[in-house]
């Protein structure tokens, strides 16, 4: 089951007709593997993470709202990332890695549940959640230590990067708040520094990049889904022709945003990931998947927040200021991420420009108008704005298939 993306998402990601797979060697053409049952279970704890977390930016939010959403989402996401990449490189069946996932799925429900109050009296929970999966980390990654050279881990790097991190952040439940969460932001940057400075160097074999390209198209599946659910969810408590109308608008916002995502991103990404050799493929995959995607599914995430609040507020005058940002912020980061990703990839600045100011522009010009519009003309001005830009990548393909030019996304 291939659920492609390009691991950048919509048009502005360099993106690939199937005609030009042919032209260049693409993870696709190679013998890999998909998605395994436990992973696909792993992820289900995942909806649940991604629903009490959309649900903390429903009403009203403020800036520090949104910040305690950005540092709540990130060590999960991250964690996320290590354990996809870890069952890239260490794929077995076995009973000892079933139960290591299963114990994962554990503290992230774990976790899931703290998020409510994670900010104030539950942040202790968190904390001793997210230092279990550190554990799980070291029981995925500790027999790679024993390989022989040159795949050989150094054993001090699962030991500080997992054991050690684990350590730390369980003792972080007893720091009273708020040095706890500055004990939090210490730690997650001291991970990224003792990543980066790797920089790929002791990763035991090579990444399976259409493995990588599948589980993250898996993942964006999640946060969209997130938002189908929560305006279900919103319209059952508001049953109104404006709730509906809202509700319909939201629907079509998030259909284009699947739409332009998979349809121009699932032959890209293998080609970008599958044609990088070694550690290049390492580092692209980190910077692509790992760090950039984050703010990807973050901006789907703070969507799915406004679009709740937007069919709750349907028969409004005008749509909460917080909401409206979680909408109109949202998606300008959604774009802003493609945009990075689509710089990452070597497009060139000015294509990257033609389509990214307007995709950044006009969301955070709607978010800042709202007060005088509607919430059934906020959704329908984000959602004009991302059926504008699938448009503009499909007239592009054509124009290009025209001339007989291999296709590659404006973006």
């Amino acid at each position: 089951m291939r659920a492609g993306t390009d691991a950048g998402g919509t048009m502005g990601t360099p993106q690939a007709e199937p005609g030009e797979a042919h032209d260049r060697p693409t993870a696709a053409a190679q013998p890999g593997r998909h998605a395994d049952w436990l992973e696909l279970f792993f992820d289900l704890v995942f909806v649940a993470l991604a629903a009490q977390l959309s649900h903390g930016l429903h009403g009203d939010p403020g800036p520090a709202d949104f910040a305690v959403f950005l540092a709540l989402y990130f060590p999960p996401w991250w964690l996320w990332v290590n354990l996809m990449v870890s069952s890239n490189l260490f794929a077995d069946n076995s009973a000892r890695r079933r139960l290591l996932m299963l114990f994962a799925m554990l503290c992230i429900a774990v976790m899931a549940a703290a998020v409510p109050e994670a900010d104030t009296d539950r942040g202790s929970v968190y904390a001793l959640g997210y230092a279990g999966t550190r554990l799980v980390l070291l029981g995925l990654w500790w027999p790679a230590t024993r390989f022989p050279e040159p795949d050989r881990v150094p054993r001090w790097r699962p030991l500080g990067y997992c054991l050690a991190s684990g350590l730390l952040w369980a003792g972080s439940a007893f720091v009273p708040a708020p040095g706890q969460y500055a004990v939090w932001a210490v730690l997650i940057a001291a991970e990224m520094v003792l990543l980066l400075t790797a920089r790929g160097r002791g990763v035991p074999g090579s990444l399976d990049t259409g493995h990588l390209v599948e589980r993250v198209g898996l993942f964006v599946i999640i946060v969209l889904g997130e938002s189908v659910i929560a305006l279900v969810a919103s319209a059952d408590h508001v049953w109104t022709l404006r709730a509906g109308l809202v509700g319909v608008l939201g629907f079509v916002l998030l259909a284009a945003l699947w739409w332009s995502y998979f349809d121009f991103g699932s032959t890209s990404a293998e080609v970008m990931l599958g044609a990088a050799k070694g550690r290049d493929a390492y580092l692209l995959a980190r910077d692509v998947d790992g760090f950039l995607h984050f703010f990807v599914t973050a901006g789907v995430l703070c969507m799915a927040g406004g679009l709740a609040t937007a069919v709750e507020e349907a028969d409004h005058a005008h749509l909460a200021t917080g909401a409206a940002w979680a909408l109109g912020g949202g998606l300008a980061l959604y774009h802003a991420a493609h945009a990075a990703i689509a710089l990452r990839f070597r497009r060139p600045l000015a294509s990257v420009t033609a389509w990214a100011a307007p995709g950044i522009g006009i969301p955070v010009l709607v978010a800042g108008f709202a007060a005088g519009l509607a919430p059934w003309l906020v959704v329908l001005l984000l959602a004009a704005e991302a059926i504008a830009h699938l448009l503009y990548a499909r007239a592009v393909r054509r124009r290009r298939l025209a001339t007989g030019q291999p296709f590659r996304s404006p973006r």
